[in-house]
């Protein structure tokens, strides 16, 4: 899916492009800053794609992309693939974003769920065996399990795993995948008993038609990402995680263009959090992260982070 947010030449002089590419989660914030970046400045040229947070970051690591969004932080492999390309990168929390886990609007049962039953619901070991409800949880009726899911090449899926199941790759896949997280929300709205998990923007798109799961925390409190403040104060644990964006510091130091730009991002994106359905970083975090990329501060600080853990720890 490719957003063009180029306008008609006007009589000022084009400006060098700006591509952005990445994860479905984070692409209406990118693309919101953006068209309002252009409105701006009617000579800039933005391009903004989502291809997943693996595709973008593929493309970002060969040297053909200024900016990848992600949700999810960048693997070793992929930090290694940039390294042999010579791409050196800015890491840049924009925002917070909670995973949502849904269920069909008859699903009267699945109020809160902890981490053991998602783990039962969902690693490698349950595949073509746990196929009924009563499997998770013996009180829950004996109705076949239905799974929707984003596909294992984005970052949600990444994520989710890691927390859920605490190793990467250990997710059955014996489920209905869809890049289309709205797909993911008609297939759990057309089946009473589909689940479902996605960003909470997809869930506040559709809440009357749905509904949210409550998760066990860290601290055995049954949590549900919204009010969204819960995802903020981070007892929306541990399925609460920052988005980002990764800009090649190559390309900012031979295109004013991408270096306007980010700056822009970075001190205006906050505007937009709320309205495209993510949660805004706490205000010391924006200060910090704008200071690390005026510094041109490289590399990756997350990569040690453990889901839920809070942002600011890594800034």
């Amino acid at each position: 899916m490719i957003a063009g947010c180029g306008r008609p030449a006007d009589s000022a002089e084009k400006e060098a492009p700006v591509s952005i590419d990445g994860g479905a989660v984070g692409f209406a914030l990118s693309l919101a800053v953006a068209e309002e970046y252009q409105r701006i400045h009617p000579e800039a040229r933005v391009s903004v794609a989502t291809s997943g947070t693996g595709g973008g970051f593929s493309k970002f690591c060969a040297g053909n992309l200024d900016i990848a969004g992600a949700s999810r932080v960048i693997r070793k492999e992929e930090i290694e693939k940039c390294r042999e390309n010579g791409v050196e990168f800015l890491e840049l929390p924009m925002a917070i974003d909670g995973l949502a886990v849904i269920v069909n609007k008859k699903n009267q049962f699945a109020k809160c769920l902890t981490i053991k039953e998602l783990d039962r619901m969902w690693n490698t070991k349950a595949e073509g065996r746990i196929t009924s409800w009563k499997q998770i949880n013996p009180k829950f009726p004996d109705e076949r399990l239905l799974l929707f899911a984003p596909p294992s090449d984005t970052g949600t899926f990444d994520y989710f795993t890691q927390a859920i199941t605490g190793k990467r790759r250990n997710s059955r896949t014996d489920f209905t995948p869809n890049r289309n997280q709205n797909a993911l929300v008609q297939g759990v709205i057309g089946n009473p008993s589909a689940l479902a998990y996605l960003g909470i923007s997809f869930y506040m798109q559709n809440q009357d038609r749905l509904n949210l799961v409550a998760i066990e925390n860290n601290e055995g409190k049954c949590v549900k990402p919204v009010p969204i403040d819960n995802v903020l104060r981070n007892v929306y644990n541990p399925l609460s995680r920052p988005l980002f964006i990764y800009v090649n510091k190559n390309n900012l130091k031979t295109n004013p263009s991408l270096e306007k730009f980010v700056r822009f991002y970075l001190e205006n994106s906050w505007k937009w959090v709320d309205g495209v359905g993510y949660v805004a970083l706490p205000d010391e975090a924006y200060v910090k992260t704008l200071r690390k990329f005026e510094r041109g501060e490289t590399g990756s600080k997350f990569g040690k982070a453990k889901p839920g853990e809070p942002i600011t720890n890594f800034i």
